[in-house]
């Protein structure tokens, strides 16, 4: 009786042990982990901006305007100036494309000349962890901080006054076949940017919404800018400046939802996505989600138990859950192949869905953690 009774006490011991350790594991950010700058240097050909599992937004920094084998990420380590921040990035390939509708906020005289409105930076002032990234611009002591949703990015930028200005450069890095824009109102802008690199005749349609009324528009033509309303018929807008007036909190935050369908398609996913603007809870949301899709694999206590090892294990999970991107809005429509728009039924669409050395380890990973 006395022996039945130690085993069940034992018993008991063990099985809260076990449920112990389950909410310990349920608890663990495993975010936290991950090191977003980690192969952004050498090849590794990564970036650190903000994108959430499988996303369509890839909100980075843009320090290679060229088509370099190690600026195919946007983003190399070396480097110490950032031009903008664009909303599409490739993580880990070997060709250059993407870096598609491209911001810089600004106190300069406007410029479209891209060594006029680039900004020294230093890596003290960067921060990074999943869905977010931090910089300070040091040129005119801009702090910006960007995170995502699955197709809007958002932007927070605090200026050192009450003045502001945002660049908008739709020439921005691959070869640009059309672009223009146009103003919906005071706060919401729409847009498009064709453009040929790796992909050919690429179609990114853009929806931009700013946190404050714009006090005054002009437009670039030529890489000239001219006043808004002198628009002559049949020149494309290759970009534009926006300048605000901040009051006394200094912060302009911005909104840019894209689509591969249409401007419609753009403006829909941010309705759908991005309808406030608080800025922490779209960042702690991002964390959340990148933590729920990492904790598909758990550590095991004592396999892999030293940050150091923790922090190599999810920065690599986390650089497999890039790509392949989300190519289709809320809606269930995308453009397909033969650059119709096609509704998804039953499905989700991706894109980057690349097979070039991705079936050695890659494949055979989501065969397991995505088998859907």
């Amino acid at each position: 009786m006395y022996f039945h009774s130690m085993k069940r006490r034992a018993s008991l011991i063990i099985l809260f042990a076990h449920i112990g350790a389950q909410m310990v594991c349920a608890q663990t950010n495993y975010a936290q982990y991950v090191n977003p700058f980690v192969g952004t240097g050498g090849h590794g050909h990564t970036f650190p901006g903000a994108v959430l599992p499988f996303g369509m937004i890839q909100l980075s920094p843009d320090t290679r305007v060229d088509g370099s084998w190690d600026g195919c990420s946007g983003y190399h380590y070396s480097d110490s100036l950032i031009y903008g921040f664009s909303h599409t990035h490739l993580s880990g390939t070997g060709c250059t494309d993407w870096g598609d509708i491209l911001l810089m906020p600004t106190t300069d005289a406007p410029s479209m000349d891209k060594k006029v409105y680039a900004s020294s930076f230093s890596h003290t002032s960067e921060r990074a962890k999943p869905g977010f990234y931090e910089v300070m611009l040091a040129k005119n002591k801009i702090k910006a901080q960007l995170t995502a949703t699955l197709r809007t990015g958002i932007h927070r930028y605090t200026f050192p006054g009450q003045k502001a200005t945002l660049l908008l450069d739709l020439l921005h890095r691959d070869k640009t076949l059309d672009c223009s824009f146009q103003v919906v109102d005071s706060v919401t802008v729409t847009g498009y940017r064709f453009s040929s690199a790796w992909a050919q005749k690429q179609r990114v349609y853009f929806a931009m919404r700013f946190s404050r009324p714009v006090k005054k528009i002009e437009y670039a033509i030529n890489k000239q800018f001219k006043p808004l309303e002198s628009d002559p018929k049949g020149e494309r807008r290759e970009g534009a400046y926006f300048q605000f007036d901040l009051e006394k909190d200094s912060v302009l935050m911005v909104k840019v939802a894209i689509s591969g369908v249409s401007e419609k398609g753009a403006l829909i996913n941010m309705e759908a996505e991005a309808r406030h603007w608080d800025f922490e809870t779209y960042k702690t949301a991002a964390e959340k989600m990148w933590d729920q899709q990492l904790k598909k694999v758990e550590v095991a206590p004592g396999d892999l138990a030293k940050p150091k090892e923790l922090a190599i294990f999810y920065t690599a999970l986390y650089h497999c859950f890039i790509h392949p991107s989300l190519y289709m809005d809320t809606d269930g429509q995308y453009r397909g192949r033969d650059d119709d728009v096609h509704a998804a039924k039953g499905f989700t669409n991706y894109t980057v869905f690349s097979l070039w050395d991705t079936y050695r380890a890659l494949n055979p990973l989501f065969t397991l953690l995505e088998p859907g």
